[in-house]
C-alpha cells in the first residue's frame, strides 16, 4: 500500500478498509512511516471525520498493537477511570486513592498534558522521586499490594497509541472524536480494569466545547467499552471555568492533598472540584460493587475522606511509586518559583465568567505546561485563584496569583490572565456542575 494514497483517501472523506488502518499504524510505530505523513493523516481525520466501523477498527488496532494485560487473579471489580482533559482537573489525583480505600481496586493508566490541559503523570511527576515508568509486572503487583496504582503507558501498552498521542498535541489534532475515542479505549482496555467511568467535560476549557459534542464522545466511549464487554458509566460536566482553584503541577498537587486532608472543598474555591471528585468516585465504587447505587458510592467516598483513610491511601501510592512522603506531608517545604505576581480587579461586582482555555494557555507560557514535544515543565508554575464565578469582587481584590521562574512573562501574562475574568453587577446564576448521565441505555439529565 501506499501511504500517499490513504492519506489522498481520507483527504477526500472517503472510508478505509482495517487493512489499511493496520498498514499505516504497524508502519508508523515500526518507523516506516514519517511523523510528517501521520502528522497529513491525522488532521485529513480531524476534518474528515471517521465512520463507527473505521473507529472501532481504528481502537482495535491500537489495542492490539501492544499487550492487554489480564488482572482477573487479582480480587474484585478493578476499575478505572478517565476524564477528557480540563484546566485544573486533578479529580484523579483525589478519586483514586479514595475509591481504593473504600475496596474497590484502581488500575489507572494515565496521559501526560495535551494541548491547554494538564496530565495526570505530570502532577505525579512534580512530587519528588515518583515513578510512572514501571513495567507491566510492577503494575500488576502494586494493585495486589495497595489496591491502587496509578503509571503512564509502557512501551507495551497501546504503542501506535503511545507515539501518536504526543504527536497530536503538537500538531493541533487533538480534537477529534474518532482520534480521541480510539486513544482513550485502547489505553483503558489494555490496562485489564473490568468497568470505567468517564468523565467528558463540555464547555470553553473543554476539548469538546458544546454539550452536544460531548455527549456524541460520550455515547462513543461507552459504546466502546460495551462492546469489549466493560461495565460502563460516563458523566457529561461543565468545564466553563477552571476546576478548583490551582492551575500548574505542584499546585494541583497541593490542592489535591489538601482536600484529602479535609483543609479544602466545602466552602471554598476548591467546592467545584470535590463536587465532581466525590461524584465519580462514587460511580466507581457502585461499578465496583462496593455500593448499591451511586448517591450510596457517594457517601462511602465521604466516609473514606472524613476518616482520612483516602489521606493515607495516597501517601502509600507515593510511598510504593518511589514519592517523597515527606514532600506531601510537609508541603511548605516545597521550593518555590522565583516569582510571583498578583491580578488585581480594577472593577466592583461579581465574577461572571473565567475563561479557562485562557488560563490553560497562560499557565503553559509560565513553564506548566509544553509548547513543543521535548519541552520541560517547571513543576513549580502556574496560577492559582482566589475568585471563582459568583464570586464577590471589590476593586483591588486579587483575583489571581501566578507562579514563574521566568521573569519576562510575568507582565503579559498578568494581563492575559486579568482579562479572562469577567466582572459583572449582578450575580450571575452558575450552570449546572453535572450535566447529563451516560448509560448504556441511553442519556439523561442528572438530577443527582
Amino acid at each position: 500500500m501506499n501511504p500517499v494514497e490513504l492519506i489522498r483517501k481520507k483527504r477526500d472523506g472517503q472510508t478505509l478498509t482495517e487493512a489499511e488502518y493496520r498498514f499505516l499504524l504497524s508502519a508508523y510505530v515500526d518507523g516506516h512511516l514519517p511523523e510528517y505523513q501521520m502528522s497529513a493523516f491525522l488532521m485529513a481525520c480531524y476534518f474528515r471525520g471517521m465512520s463507527n466501523e473505521e473507529t472501532l477498527a481504528f481502537t482495535k488496532l491500537m489495542l492490539y498493537s501492544g499487550e492487554v494485560l489480564d488482572l482477573s487473579d487479582i480480587p474484585g471489580v478493578k476499575v478505572d477511570k478517565h476524564s477528557t482533559g480540563g484546566v485544573g482537573d486533578k479529580v484523579s489525583l483525589l478519586l483514586a486513592p479514595i475509591v481504593a480505600a473504600c475496596g474497590v481496586p484502581v488500575p489507572m493508566i494515565s496521559g501526560r498534558g495535551l494541548g491547554h490541559t494538564g496530565g495526570t503523570l505530570d502532577k505525579l511527576e512534580s512530587i519528588p522521586g515518583f515513578r510512572t515508568d514501571f513495567s507491566i509486572d510492577k503494575y500488576t503487583k502494586l494493585i495486589k499490594e495497595i489496591g491502587l496504582v496509578m503509571i503512564g503507558q509502557t512501551e507495551e501498552i497501546a504503542p501506535a497509541d503511545k507515539r501518536m498521542y504526543a504527536l497530536r498535541d503538537v500538531t493541533a489534532t487533538v480534537e477529534c472524536i474518532p482520534l480521541i475515542a480510539g486513544s482513550i479505549m485502547s489505553k483503558k482496555l489494555a490496562g485489564g480494569a473490568d468497568a470505567l467511568v468517564l468523565d467528558v467535560k463540555s464547555g470553553r476549557g473543554a476539548f469538546m466545547q458544546s454539550d452536544q459534542k460531548a455527549i456524541e464522545l460520550a455515547r462513543t466511549l461507552v459504546d466502546i467499552g460495551s462492546g469489549f464487554g466493560k461495565q460502563m458509566l460516563g458523566f457529561i460536566t461543565d468545564m466553563s471555568q477552571p476546576l478548583g482553584s490551582a492551575i500548574g503541577n505542584w499546585l494541583e498537587v497541593v490542592e489535591s492533598v489538601e482536600c484529602l486532608k479535609g483543609n479544602r472543598g466545602t466552602d471554598d474555591e476548591s467546592k467545584d472540584l470535590m463536587e465532581v471528585t466525590l461524584l465519580l468516585s462514587g460511580a466507581m465504587v457502585f461499578l465496583g460493587k462496593k455500593a448499591s447505587s451511586v448517591q450510596e458510592g457517594i457517601e462511602r467516598s465521604k466516609e473514606a475522606l472524613a476518616t482520612k483513610k483516602g489521606y493515607q491511601k495516597f501517601l502509600d501510592l507515593v510511598k510504593t511509586q518511589g514519592g517523597d512522603v515527606s514532600s506531601v506531608d510537609n508541603l511548605e517545604k516545597y521550593p518555590i518559583s522565583e516569582f510571583s505576581a498578583d491580578v488585581k480587579s480594577s472593577d466592583r461586582g461579581f465574577v461572571s465568567s473565567i475563561d479557562p482555555l485562557e488560563m490553560g494557555l497562560t499557565s503553559i507560557t509560565l513553564g506548566a505546561g509544553r509548547q513543543k514535544i521535548d519541552d520541560i515543565i517547571d513543576p513549580k508554575a502556574g496560577i492559582v485563584l482566589k475568585k471563582k464565578v459568583g464570586d464577590p469582587v471589590a476593586a483591588g481584590d486579587t483575583l489571581a496569583v501566578l507562579y514563574t521562574d521566568s521573569e519576562e512573562v510575568i507582565s503579559p501574562a498578568r494581563d492575559r490572565i486579568g482579562r479572562s475574568f469577567k466582572i459583572v453587577p449582578d450575580r450571575p446564576t452558575l450552570p449546572p456542575l453535572i450535566k447529563y448521565i451516560v448509560e448504556e441505555e441511553g442519556i439523561r439529565k442528572w438530577d443527582g
